[in-house]
């Protein structure tokens, strides 16, 4: 039997947005790509860093800015994504907020968004919510259980036998169901969002 499971749905207020944009001296002018390369459950859910400044380098190329979300565990991943982001391209596109904002305030700016990469994490489910379209990555987990409830959202899992193991880290050590993960595979879901 399957049964019908409504779709959440988060809408910041007006004024939290504008109090958020303007604390963070943020623009939404120019295209808004929110990544959120966290997770709280563990590293084998953790889309590698290289991968996801990769993404963040074609948007910045393609004119657009880049926002990384994330709760104070993320900045260490997040300062080495706008490090790796910086050596290639315009600095003032890329936005490191992790650890800075509160969660009002983070939902508030990922509304403004217009796409979004995430790990299956609590900000994927964030992103679906407020309706921006989403490319969710599952590497240890499967979208089978936790998918992002959206109608705009495209999932990339991985593509080897052992996946999905539910495991905090890899078993094998090797976390290829991420490594493996292309940024091709996942900058084309995001184009066809």
């Amino acid at each position: 039997d399957s049964f019908e499971c409504p779709t959440p749905s988060l809408v910041p207020a007006a004024e939290n947005i504008s109090n958020a944009l303007q604390k963070y001296s943020l623009s939404t002018e120019q295209r808004i790509l929110a990544l959120c390369p966290g997770a709280e459950f563990g590293r084998a859910k953790k889309w590698p860093e290289r991968h996801y400044a990769e993404i963040a380098k074609r948007h910045i190329q393609e004119g657009g800015q880049v926002w990384l979300f994330g709760s104070q565990n993320d900045q260490q991943a997040c300062d080495e994504i706008v490090g790796l982001v910086c050596s290639s391209v315009n600095t003032d596109a890329v936005q490191n907020l992790a650890g800075r904002t509160s969660l009002q305030e983070a939902v508030a700016l990922m509304s403004q968004a217009d796409k979004a990469v995430a790990n299956d994490s609590g900000l994927m489910h964030v992103a679906a919510g407020l309706g921006v379209p989403i490319v969710a990555l599952f590497g240890s987990t499967s979208p089978d259980y936790t998918p992002p409830l959206s109608e705009k959202s495209a999932v990339i899992k991985a593509e080897i036998d052992c996946s999905p193991c539910f495991k905090r880290d890899c078993p094998f050590g090797h976390y290829k169901c991420l490594e493996e993960m292309a940024p091709d595979r996942v900058w084309s879901a995001l184009k066809n969002l």
